[in-house]
């Protein structure tokens, strides 16, 4: 019997052994959990939970693009300010080459020679041409010189609308480019430049059809200007400047405009080949700076898999006190170049707009937005003239009233939200703009054709941003683009309607308000995108909508 009990006993003290060393094993592993994660309640599992702390230590994901460059750039430099602030510029051009036939097309004011009763003289093409005369000189209009006071509205409007016909053509050629071979940086300057020296060639024209002819050319290569700096600027700063970066633009816009009615005013009795020459040998110039001192997208550099020059560019526009941080190893963080993002054929990310059924349906609902939101922003400027104000201080109010819309967008772009916005600003334009021609009193409809002017300038601001927060990097551009190919559409029937409304305005300012009142409801198909961050995949787009969709998106 005695060593079946010694048997027992040993086999007793080592099972106390065993107990003894698991709770004193357990405490320690409970006592190192409370040190380290302080929890406000016991876990009866402290080894499940030692796994669960420790478990986000062992995984490390690597950062993402928009981490990436957003560590660089995120704290806004001065190199940044200077690059977006002198592509955001181009846009000064484009405003001068968009509205310059507000005064090189108009038609003069005219007066009698002879002596004819107040009844006879009103009607230019009803009394003889040696019984009336220009107040200036012919040759200060294309109307005058080329002697098309007596055309139609149809001949006297043709330039007008042959140029945002060229936009259009330009913007559906030329858009993609900017997004698969050539670049933002390289399409915006062939875009100014080529516009520029299209310019100057028109001061040369012989007769309407040739000078007809030169503006739709000159719209075909300024399509992408807006589109490619309004991207590029966005694109070289972190996404807490994206939205006061993208006005920027807007207001060397305004800019532009504004400055048109002081050049005509300068050069007033003189040629209107004279205007184009002032305002396209700078633009010329202006390419050619832009060419040097410009940095490419990183954004698009990382997209089409150019390693080294996408380190390069963050290098250059980094802040001071980032470029240390931007050694071998930093860079070798970053994630995977995908393979998809790659894409070399020329109209790849059009193709990838159109085959994705979510990309396509936002495509389509933000240009109907855009399409009546441009009749009014194009159509109003060009209708001036048939107002009983003085041409150059209506133009100059119009243009003024833009400033305000841009800097309350640039203070109030990242308390916005869009769909309201975009909804309000489009409905307030719309209302006003019906109610001017209803109005008798000058100083009421000119007032009232000021606030809906305001409106369409806000809506066509807000509008562009949101589309550039809709749409992920690699199909961005195109986006853009053919958003502002629906603003233009929208400027190509309102010489039309513009010289319509000379005899009925209601034909003009009555169907601008409708289009753009029911083109704004359109925006409630749109997805709200205040405060997210910038996709550059469609992967990425579509993760990003899932997870919003399940209510776990916090960005």
């Amino acid at each position: 019997m005695l060593p079946l009990q010694n048997s027992v006993l040993k086999q007793n003290l080592a099972y106390i052994k065993r107990l003894t060393l698991t709770i004193y094993h357990l405490t320690s592993v409970k006592i190192a959990v409370q040190h380290t994660s302080k929890p406000k309640m016991a876990d009866p599992n402290p080894l499940l939970l030692q796994r669960e702390y420790e478990a986000p230590k062992l995984v490390k994901q690597p950062p993402s693009l928009d981490d990436t460059i957003e560590q660089c750039i995120g704290n806004f430099g001065w190199t940044q300010f200077f690059q977006a602030t002198l592509v955001s510029f181009a846009w000064f051009f484009d405003a001068q080459q968009t509205f310059i036939s507000v005064f090189t097309d108009a038609e003069p004011k005219w007066h009698c020679t002879a002596s004819l009763s107040n009844s006879t003289c009103k009607n230019i093409c009803e009394i003889s041409r040696d019984s009336w005369d220009w107040d200036l000189p012919a040759y200060t209009s294309i109307i005058s010189e080329w002697s098309l006071e007596c055309a139609g509205s149809i001949i006297t409007g043709l330039p007008a609308s042959s140029f945002f016909l060229g936009c259009l053509a330009g913007g559906f050629v030329l858009a993609t480019l900017a997004d698969s071979s050539l670049g933002r940086k390289n399409m915006l300057v062939l875009s100014c430049m080529f516009m520029s020296l299209t310019g100057i060639l028109t001061a040369l024209s012989t007769n309407v059809w040739m000078y007809t002819a030169l503006r739709f050319i000159s719209g075909f290569g300024r399509a992408t200007i807006g589109t490619c700096a309004l991207v590029l600027s966005t694109e070289l700063v972190g996404k807490k400047w994206r939205g006061n970066v993208g006005i920027i633009g807007f207001i060397c816009f305004t800019i532009g405009f504004l400055s048109l009615p002081g050049v005509a005013y300068l050069i007033r009795g003189s040629s209107w080949r004279l205007l184009y020459l002032w305002t396209c040998v700078p633009s010329a110039f202006y390419s050619v700076f832009l060419y040097f001192l410009v940095r490419e997208s990183p954004r698009w550099l990382y997209v089409k898999g150019r390693k080294e020059e996408f380190a390069e560019t963050l290098r250059s526009i980094a802040a001071p006190a980032n470029q240390s941080s931007l050694t071998q190893s930093f860079f070798g963080r970053c994630v995977e170049w995908e393979e998809e993002s790659q894409e070399t054929d020329m109209y790849s990310a059009m193709k990838i707009l159109l085959q994705k059924s979510w990309a396509f349906q936002r495509l389509m609902a933000v240009m109907v937005v855009a399409f009546g939101v441009g009749m009014i922003y194009y159509g109003m400027p060009l209708g001036l003239g048939n107002l009983d104000f003085d041409l150059y201080w209506s133009v100059t109010l119009n243009a003024l009233s833009e400033f305000p819309a841009s800097f309350l967008t640039f203070f109030l772009i990242e308390k916005l939200d869009r769909k309201v916005s975009v909804l309000g600003l489009a409905l307030l334009s719309g209302i006003c703009s019906v109610a001017c021609v209803l109005v008798r009193w000058k100083m009421m409809q000119i007032g009232l054709e000021l606030v809906s002017f305001f409106s369409a300038c806000a809506a066509f601001d807000v509008v562009l941003i949101y589309t550039l927060e809709l749409f992920p990097t690699c199909v961005r551009n195109s986006a853009v683009s053919m958003v502002r190919q629906a603003l233009v559409f929208g400027g190509v029937f309102s010489p039309v309607l513009v010289a319509a409304g000379r005899k009925n305005g209601l034909l003009s300012y009555g169907v601008f308000g409708v289009t753009i009142s029911v083109c704004g409801f359109f925006v409630v198909c749109l997805p709200e995108t205040r405060g997210r961050t910038f996709c550059d995949t469609m992967d990425e787009e579509e993760r990003k909508n899932d997870a919003i969709g399940n209510g776990v998106d916090n960005v």
